[in-house]
């Protein structure tokens, strides 16, 4: 195993919390369950790490396997570094055909093998390597070079990359001029509305087919005008407190109980937002949607109390 290998694993695996150093190894994978229970976590991290060397020693580590690790640190603990966002401006969509319908898609190999040869092209002396996790994010870790010199693996580049999105989040230690060359990789898509791939019938009738595209498209104006063009925060539930009066005629006198009616409703998804702003195009709600579901990103909280406003007639309500 190379020297520089050697020092680079030692020191990632020194940034490691002690409690947390033999989970991490296990999401590395590069050592066997069997190597991992010959080492001695209990000791200083000093000698945690000159064991685990040489372990990988054993195994004959590159540094592929040392970079591995390093993005597995950086994605665990990402606020370590610091992030600036991009947008991307152009956009690419990409079919498959695939039983006679649309499918779109994110390619992984195809982009991995077009950001290398690209980034490669223009600076030889670079390492690149990528990591995909199941939210749909691409890692990548950039090693710069010049042409004189090999990589300087201490002073990396970070790039997460969200595919279906315009956004590309990086983490510099980059000159500014390979600044552009790093961004004018990625290429975006944005997935059409489920709706907009049903092809009309040859034999509709053309006012209601004008209607209803006419209506889609007001769906999906208002809805980007709510919701925006970007992905959604991740929200896993919004929760809503209720408080009402039950009111009637005074002179019919119905309703003896003076007392406020109460109830709690609670909103839960994986993706709470995005399943809402998906409520109108796929035609399960009227679009806009309440303002009390819209109003969650803007005023920042999922709590809401909703009382009935003293001079309101009955049956109108705010939300605080």
């Amino acid at each position: 195993m190379d020297v520089t290998v050697a020092e680079y694993i030692r020191r990632t695996v020194l940034k490691i919390p002690r409690d947390e150093i033999k989970t991490m190894l296990q999401k590395w994978g590069f050592l066997s369950e069997t190597q991992l229970q010959t080492i001695n976590f209990h000791q200083i991290k000093e000698n945690i790490s000159q064991d685990v060397v040489q372990l990988c020693e054993e195994n004959s580590a590159d540094i592929k396997q040392a970079a591995v690790l390093d993005i597995i640190y950086n994605h665990i603990y990402p606020n370590k570094r610091v992030w600036s966002v991009y947008q991307m401006n152009k956009t690419v969509v990409c079919f498959s055909c695939v039983t006679g319908e649309e499918t779109e898609f994110f390619d992984l190999t195809d982009f991995k093998k077009k950001f290398k040869r690209r980034l490669r092209s223009a600076l030889k002396n670079v390492t690149i390597n990528f990591r995909e996790y199941e939210d749909n994010a691409v890692w990548i870790r950039i090693a710069w070079g010049t042409p004189y010199t090999k990589p300087n693996q201490y002073k990396t580049s970070y790039v997460v990359y969200h595919s279906q999105t315009p956004y590309v989040f990086i983490s510099v230690s980059v000159l500014k001029s390979n600044l552009p060359l790093l961004c004018q990789n990625f290429q975006t898509y944005y997935p059409r509305p489920l709706q907009e791939r049903n092809v009309a019938p040859e034999n509709g009738d053309l006012r209601i087919i004008q209607e209803n595209r006419n209506e889609k498209e007001r769906i999906q104006r208002v809805n980007q005008e709510v919701f925006g063009d970007g992905p959604q925060p991740k929200l896993e539930f919004a929760q809503y407190k209720l408080e009402t009066m039950f009111k009637s005629d005074p002179k019919m006198d119905v309703l003896d109980e003076k007392e406020p009616f109460r109830c709690l409703v609670k909103f839960s998804s994986p993706h709470l937002l995005e399943s809402l702003k998906s409520l109108a195009p796929a035609g399960m709600a009227d679009a806009p949607l309440s303002p009390l579901l819209t109003c969650i990103p803007q005023k920042a909280r999922n709590y809401f109390k909703i009382r009935e406003k003293k001079g309101f007639f009955p049956g109108s309500f705010v939300s605080p």
